[in-house]
Order: C-alpha cells, then structure tokens, then sequence
C-alpha cells in the first residue's frame, strides 16, 4: 500500500538545519555538516554527474530517498528563500535545470503561482490551501507510489501533528549545531504509535527506521 514518508538528515541534539537560512547558505549556518555522510556517497555523486563516491551501507541509504516515490511535497523554504510575493518569477529552485526529484513537486506557499516544469520529469507546482490539498494532489499523481514529504522542517512538523506520516528515516550525524531548527520541538509523536523497525550505522552516521503501526 502506498505511503507517506520522510528521510531527514539530523544533528545528535535533534536540528535539521543550521540558523539563518540564506542564498549562500540554503541549509542554514553548518547545516551542511548533516549531510556529509551522503555527500560522500556514490549516489549523491551521481547526482551531480560525477564519477566516484563511497559504496556500501551511507550509500544504500542514501539511495532510498526516493525509491517508489511517485510524487513529492515540500514547504516554500525548502523550494528557495524567496519570502512574500514571488517578484520577477526567475527563481525556480535550488536545483539547477534538472531537479534531482523526477516526479510531481507539490509546494506549500501562500502565494499562486502557475507551474514550472524542468528536465527529468519534475514539475513544480505551488498549492495554496494547505496540507490536506497537497496530499490529496500528491496522492492522485503518485498512484500506487509513494508520496515523499522532503521538508523542511515546518513542513515535516505540519505533517506529523496531522497523524500523516506513515513511515520516516532519520540519519542522525555525529554533529552538534546548538541553534537551528529542531525537529521535534511542539511535535509529539510519543503516543502516534511509531517504532523502530531498524538501526544501522557506519562511522559517519547512524540510520534509524521508523513505522506506524495499524
């Protein structure tokens, strides 16, 4: 049965991403460091059209974020630092002419916009009223695939206090940011019936599992 997930790269003390989220620093001050783990790996390689990358366990994961995703929802700060009205209309995301999606995107915001459709398959387009209407648009372009929530952070939050998540993977890095966006702050999954179904771990990172059970 299809369902509705997340993969997120933390730090130990639980940010997501770093403060003061900017063009030059999309995932905020050291966010970067989260994801050191998949940088380093052959499919983040191949991501960019580089040759290389590490093979093994960091690299299977890595892999999986978007394995029968069939459609993807994100929150306006995830697609770009554009804030109000979306001005001159240039900004098409972080991505480049070929977002890594390869699937219908579905993004949160507050203000229309007609769609942008890239290379590779990825259409963005911008939903205006609310969660529940992109799950349903995402659900219904999806079909027997899943549907990924990608972040960020708000975004991942709206969807877990709604009881939407069926299934999420948290990379905890080994890093300590501070400061930053936390993701469990005003979210409480202790009684949403989640548990672990799995832990692995390289030296780089530590990969954890969880499901909802029926």
């Amino acid at each position: 049965m299809p369902q509705v997930r997340f993969t997120l790269s933390l730090s130990a003390d639980g940010f997501v991403a770093g403060p003061n989220q900017s063009l030059d620093t999309p995932l905020g001050e050291r966010g970067r460091e989260l994801h050191e783990w998949a940088f380093a790996t052959r499919t983040f390689s191949q991501m960019q059209g580089r040759e290389g990358g590490d093979t093994g366990l960091d690299d299977e994961r890595a892999a999986n974020w978007n394995r029968n995703v069939g459609a993807t929802i994100m929150g306006r700060n995830m697609f770009g630092p554009v804030r109000g009205d979306w001005g001159d209309g240039t900004w098409d995301g972080w991505w480049g002419d070929d977002p890594p999606y390869h699937n219908p995107v579905f993004v949160l915001t507050h203000h229309p916009r007609e769609p942008i459709e890239m290379q590779g398959g990825t259409t963005f387009h911008f939903v205006t009223d609310g969660i529940e209407s992109a799950l349903a648009q995402a659900r219904d372009a999806a079909g027997d695939r899943d549907v990924a929530v990608a972040g960020g952070c708000s975004t991942v939050q709206q969807f877990l206090r709604a009881g939407l998540i069926d299934e999420f993977e948290l990379h905890v890095a080994p890093v300590l940011l501070g400061r930053g966006e936390r993701l469990f702050d005003s979210v409480d999954v202790g009684d949403a019936g989640y548990r672990c179904e799995r832990v692995v771990s390289s030296p780089a990172v530590a990969h954890y599992l969880f499901s909802r059970s029926a």
